[in-house]
């Protein structure tokens, strides 16, 4: 009697894309449709973003286990995976093995390790994916999964997780190998390495296996823009030189929001984009030759619901005419809004957060363009941390990872900081350093020093997640204190919202990882090296305090949330700012980006029933007595002087 289970891997299909281009509601869309259109399949939608959205695109309640989400004719459930319940339930199966191996065979005790085991692996969101693909993959639950996956900057992240997991493991090796390590030193027989471990790299080899089968598909979601367009090649250029996987290739390209008619009505926005679409449709094919390009059209209405959904997918998959039925909000009174000006840098930090593709880097480019304009006097220095930056794109000029002028402005500085080598650098200075330290033929102590200097390299691999962006900012608080004593504020433009918010979390995790090192290195404190390696490590966490202390401090610094005037963005906006608030960390005014004003949108129909759902999220915002300034709509994309010229010459606020 059958099961009614899949006894083959099921199909994996992995939706990518810069954020803000929409790659949510295009993977939940694809994962609705194939579930309508094969009834017997059961079909997963997974989302691994530290900032979920699946729940608030479906318009229903999720828990942290897949749901059976009610479609006509098809069996769906969606699953938002709950990264550190995740983690922490997998580690919970392993954990007494891991803390017999570590405490027979290392210098740590319990108290020690249990923070390193239980927080600080590195990329903890991903490495959760990574868990329920492997179990996934190894289930006969499911025939497809359909994976929703964070912006593109820390997906390239998970498909390179396995590597990095696998240092992990080789933490745990050698942590463990002491008595290894002295029994082949004295010709002894050394010890089995131990069970779990041996298990662990079996689930990364078929995690390896699935990302690389010849029956997963990578789906590129992006849109007309020439930031999301210059993304997707630097996406693909990257995921094609990924050497663990073997080179990931993109099958099929989205060009979601895509205006291909415009309306016989259509406002000049309209127009400019539908012009956008034809040169991005020419883009693409030259860029893509061997991928399949499809088109989801931009009616001027959020998709939202399974029924919306179903549309979307028959219309993006299915090549039918789009056809939404939800009706947008109805008419009510309009939100009354007074001119503003732009406001200046007030804190010598400032850091500008929210959703991928909400427009956080044209936000962060107009508040120091501001400033230098408002007071000369005063230099300003931009700087990414995001590891898919877009500040060349602009200042239509390039921008490298170290600070230079941009728009023939000597006070306005720009950076792009790569993040991982600024880590690596410092990771690499500190084993350089500990291996002349403790390299040693003196008898009786080769073999410790040995082991000791194996277990310092092992303990650099093993970072919190995202340390490689704390090093960016270290690099750009830097800046802070060789710019003492004169006028100058610092901005950074950063990662994604729940990137960011890992970020903000940073300093409890680093402060314990810091404190194993120098652990590590107490039985060798006579060492002048090793004595300058320890002043290292204790200069790091104390810049670790000082930073958490500097977020923390509202004279010191302000973070900007951006967000845009739809019903999606809203709500993870709600939550990032409760997050905030339950961090400590102090917030400026929320800028509201690219919303249409009614002398601009005309007798555009599109615009029309598009600027209806934008002044629904705006009057909430202003029933919730959230502080903030709308950003008008451009018809072109903000880049260059002269643009940001004119997006600083006006701003809005509630009257």
């Amino acid at each position: 009697m059958s099961s009614g289970y899949n006894t083959a891997v099921p199909a994996l299909s992995f939706f990518i894309g810069k954020g803000g281009v929409g790659k949510t509601t295009v993977s939940s869309a694809y994962a609705v449709y194939r579930a309508r259109k094969n009834p017997r399949r059961r079909v997963l939608l997974l989302s691994t973003d530290p900032a979920h959205s699946l729940a608030d695109l479906f318009q229903t309640h999720l828990r942290d286990e897949p749901a059976r989400m009610p479609v006509r004719s098809g069996k769906l459930y969606l699953w938002q995976i709950n990264a550190e319940k995740r983690f922490r339930s997998f580690l919970d199966k392993y954990r007494a093995q891991m803390f017999e191996l570590l405490e027979s065979g290392t210098i740590f005790t319990r108290k020690e390790i249990e923070p390193l085991l239980s927080t600080t692996l590195p990329g903890m969101a991903e490495v959760a994916a990574l868990l329920a693909i492997s179990d996934l993959v190894d289930s006969p639950r499911y025939d497809e999964l359909v994976v929703d996956t964070a912006p593109v900057g820390h997906t390239l992240r998970l498909f390179q997780m396995p590597e990095y997991f696998v240092r992990f493991l080789d933490f745990l090796d050698v942590a463990g190998s002491r008595d290894q390590v002295l029994a082949a030193h004295f010709g002894g027989k050394a010890p089995v390495t131990q069970n779990f471990l041996v298990e662990w790299r079996a689930m990364l080899a078929r995690v390896r296996g699935a990302l690389s089968a010849p029956g997963a598909k990578l789906v590129l979601v992006t849109t007309a823009e020439s930031f999301a367009l210059n993304e997707s090649v630097r996406a693909a250029e990257a995921l094609a030189r990924s050497s663990e996987q073997g080179g990931l290739q993109i099958s099929e390209i989205v060009l979601n929001r895509a205006i291909v008619r415009p309306p016989r009505d259509a406002c000049k926005s309209c127009r400019a984009r539908a012009a956008e679409f034809r040169s991005a449709s020419q883009f693409l094919e030259q860029a893509f030759p061997d991928g399949a390009l499809r088109v989801g059209e931009d009616h001027g209405a959020p998709v939202l619901g399974a029924v919306e959904l179903a549309a979307f997918g028959e219309h993006v998959f299915g090549g039918k005419k789009l056809r939404l039925t939800a009706k947008p909000p109805a008419k009510s009174a309009q939100l009354q809004l007074r001119s503003a000006s732009w406001p200046t840098l007030s804190t010598p930090l400032s850091l500008t957060l929210g959703k991928g593709g909400v427009g956080k880097t044209t936000i962060s480019a107009g508040l120091a363009f501001h400033n230098r304009q408002a007071k000369p006097r005063e230099r300003v220095t931009i700087c990414s941390t995001d590891p898919a930056p877009s500040l060349d794109d602009v200042f239509s000029e390039e921008v490298g990872s170290s600070t230079q002028p941009v728009l023939g402005d000597e006070g306005l500085l720009a950076a792009e900081i790569d993040s991982v080598a600024e880590f690596r650098g410092w990771a690499d200075q500190m084993r350089l350093k500990i291996d002349r330290a403790l390299s040693s033929d003196r008898r009786g102590i080769h073999v410790d020093l040995s082991f000791d200097r194996r277990l310092f390299s092992a303990l650099l691999d093993v970072v919190p997640p995202g340390v490689d962006e704390l090093f960016a900012i270290f690099k750009i608080l830097d800046l802070l204190e060789q710019g003492k004593g004169r006028s100058q504020r610092i901005l950074i433009d950063m990662a994604p919202t729940g990137h960011a918010l890992e970020l903000l979390r940073m300093p409890d995790r680093m402060l314990l990882w810091s404190r194993l090192l120098l652990r590590a290195l107490a039985a060798h404190r006579q060492l002048p090296l090793a004595q300058e390696v320890g002043v290292e490590v204790a200069t790091l966490a104390q810049r670790v305090r000082s930073l958490a202390a500097m977020l923390k401090d509202r004279k010191r610094s302000r973070l900007w949330p951006v967000m845009l005037a739809e019903p999606l963005p809203d709500r993870q906006t709600e939550r990032l700012l409760a997050e905030l608030r339950g961090l400590g960390a102090h917030s400026g005014a929320l800028f509201v980006n690219r919303v249409l004003f009614e002398e601009d949108v005309g007798r555009c129909s599109r615009c029309r029933i598009a600027r209806r759902w934008q002044l629904a999220t705006l009057q909430r915002l202003a029933r919730r007595k959230t502080p903030f300034f709308v950003v008008r709509n451009f018809p072109r994309e903000i880049a260059g002087a002269a643009a940001l010229q004119s997006l600083t010459r006006q701003l809005w606020q509630p009257k």
